[in-house]
């Protein structure tokens, strides 16, 4: 009886919405005076050149394109349209062919891996959970021309402001001569390269490790790793801290830690999807412990738990900085498990780093 209940609510949804769409809207001040897509360029022209990009960068970038791009607003209105659990979305992308991969890539990649790690104090394994994440290990990093997907996002009302300063970004990176307009490619939204940045976040965080003079995100292992490392360090990470485990939580331990225990009350949607961080000993208290049974490390750490339908995270503050890649725990927790997942070796131990005296130095973890 429920099903057919729920069949009939979603028919009548889709006849309210069929009819909906079948009414004339009022035309809207914005949208009335709304120049045409011709006009609207011309403006972004005589901008980009009063910023200072050259004419010849401004004509080739811009010159070719004469319309939206269709695909593009379609992938925008359609987004985020199916949302999986946090345990269906893991099943669905750490599956054991990109984890064969990725350990493949990863012993490829082992050793300038170990350098830019070592460097910037970033993981190893994480930089590749994030390289994986992000385009499969440099299989697939988008086909997209950046230039004419930003402009089409730009032009479009619904995310203007934000569109248009990162088609600004993304013309200043040509004028630069990091990449050419030919091999500026990415999502519909603009992302690029091998770790998906914005132009923005490419030219805060993109770097030259080779020392070639170019900041190459798209075809360069060096700087795609060291990118995405100085985008972690940016954003907080902390040397030789692990970003959390996978831990067991009771049902009846999980009843009280719903009633007792508070969330976060500020950021994004997942940040305060998430508690409140506890001592581990406090977690220990409340009866949560390692897979298997085991008690928690000790350690002065405090972790916060991130739940799903049937599993359970305690992550550390290394974990906001993968939050702050994306935003979501189904990608920040996937990038964990692929990490782990693509050099189990150098997990030798599932604690993190002990309690230790101030003037101690921090032990280093790969």
């Amino acid at each position: 009886m429920l099903a057919v209940y729920n069949s009939f609510v979603r028919v009548l949804a889709l006849i309210v919405a069929m009819f909906a769409l079948q009414q004339p809207e009022p035309a809207r001040p914005a949208e009335a005076s709304r120049p045409s897509f011709a006009e609207w360029l011309e403006g972004v022209r005589k901008e980009a050149l009063d910023r200072g990009i050259r004419q010849e960068i401004v004509d080739e970038s811009l010159g070719h394109i004469e319309e939206p791009v269709p695909v593009v607003l379609e992938r925008d209105r359609s987004q985020a349209e199916v949302v999986f659990s946090l345990e269906k979305y893991i099943a669905r992308v750490i599956t054991p062919k990109l984890i064969k991969t990725g350990r493949e890539h990863y012993a490829e990649q082992h050793e300038i891996l170990e350098r830019v790690g070592k460097h910037y104090g970033v993981s190893p394994r994480i930089i590749a959970g994030i390289w994986g994440m992000e385009s499969n290990f440099g299989r697939f990093s988008g086909i997209r021309p950046t230039i004419s997907a930003l402009a089409t996002l730009a032009w479009d009302p619904r995310r203007a402001t934000f569109f248009r300063g990162e088609l600004f970004n993304a013309l200043e990176i040509l004028n630069r001569g990091d990449i050419d307009l030919e091999h500026m490619k990415g999502s519909w939204a603009g992302a690029m390269g091998q770790v998906q940045f914005m132009p923005s976040s490419y030219l805060k965080f993109a770097e030259d490790f080779d020392g070639d003079g170019r900041k190459d995100i798209w075809s360069t292992p060096a700087d795609v790793f060291a990118s995405a490392a100085n985008y972690l360090k940016g954003h907080g990470w902390t040397d030789g801290e692990t970003w959390g485990r996978e831990v067991s939580v009771p049902v009846a331990a999980l009843k009280r830690i719903r009633a007792d225990i508070g969330r976060r009350e500020s950021g994004c949607r997942a940040r305060r999807d998430m508690t409140v961080a506890l001592p581990l000993a406090e977690w220990q208290k409340l009866g949560v412990r390692l897979k298997g049974g085991r008690p928690l490390p000790k350690s002065d750490l405090k972790a916060s738990l991130v739940s799903g339908d049937t599993r359970h995270f305690l992550v550390y503050s290394n974990y906001d900085a993968l939050l702050e890649y994306n935003c979501s725990h189904s990608y920040a927790i996937s990038v964990a498990l692929l990490s782990d997942a693509v050099a189990p070796a150098a997990r030798a131990s599932s604690s993190p780093a002990p309690a230790r005296p101030k003037s101690a130095k921090p032990r280093k973890r790969a």
